[in-house]
């Protein structure tokens, strides 16, 4: 009889923030693989013998190709494992979980998805920074700022999502001066601007600036990837609403 395949989002970073569903799951696992943006101490949670496969992919390089990762999940299912595919945040949030998921379906593999915290909501907050406030935003869009030949017709389309009050960028750090570029044509280039890396963990770090100024800031300041980008008046609550101490990296020139 053929196993299940779960899949579980692990949360922004900080260990404690998986859901308790994804916690039972991972105790019950046999078969754990795992991103590269999962905190490893959640694989605390895992069996003394359950097999732990690693398939992280950063810029450049995948230590497991998408086919095979596909393909994993529905052999170790067919040999009647329970598989766990640990996600970081939120497996819906640009986790390609829909293409596993439909991997299962073509093969007959019962599955259930885990939502987790995504970044995009728990990086800004821990760093001050609700998405939402009636004074700035009634209005919320999510982005991606990687840009491949596979999505060509699909780009984000700046002229439209400028309108939203509050913008949240995912892997969008080497691609800035682009997005700033792009956001500028539609944007003042007062609107302001936050950076969170590594958020909801203790090294994390934050940037502020301008649209501006904020490709040159980070530039200036060595600030890399993994982060999240928040576009939008809303980012001026950072220093009153900070309740999280965690390294912060502050403009002179910031809101």
């Amino acid at each position: 009889m053929a196993g299940t395949v779960y899949f579980v989002g692990g949360g922004p970073g900080d260990p404690k923030l998986i859901t308790v569903r994804g916690a039972e799951l991972l105790k019950k696992a046999d078969v754990i693989v795992y991103d590269r943006l999962v905190n490893p101490e959640l694989l605390q949670y895992a069996k003394p013998d359950a097999k732990k496969i690693y398939c992280g992919k950063e810029a450049g390089h995948h230590s497991i190709p998408q086919a095979d990762i596909n393909l994993l999940l529905i052999q170790e299912a067919q040999a009647g494992h329970t598989v766990v595919r640990l996600k970081g945040g939120d497996p819906s949030m640009f986790g390609r979980v829909g293409e596993e998921a439909e991997e299962c379906v073509r093969h007959g593999i019962q599955f259930e998805i885990v939502p987790g915290i995504t970044s995009g909501i728990a990086a800004p907050i821990y760093a001050g920074i609700p998405l939402t406030h009636r004074d700035y935003s009634s209005s919320v869009a999510f982005l991606t700022g990687h840009f491949c030949e596979r999505n060509e017709g699909k780009q984000v389309d700046w002229e439209k999502v400028s309108g939203v009050d509050t913008l949240v960028i995912y892997m969008g750090v080497k691609n800035l001066p682009q997005i700033q570029e792009q956001l500028l044509r539609f944007k003042s280039p007062d609107t302001p601007v936050a950076l969170v890396k590594w958020g909801t963990l203790p090294e994390q770090q934050r940037l502020v600036g301008t649209l501006q100024n904020i490709a040159e800031q980070v530039k200036q300041s060595n600030f890399t990837s993994p982060a999240i980008i928040v576009v939008g008046d809303v980012v001026k609550l950072h220093g009153t609403l900070d309740w999280f101490s965690g390294n912060t990296f502050e403009l002179e020139s910031a809101i």
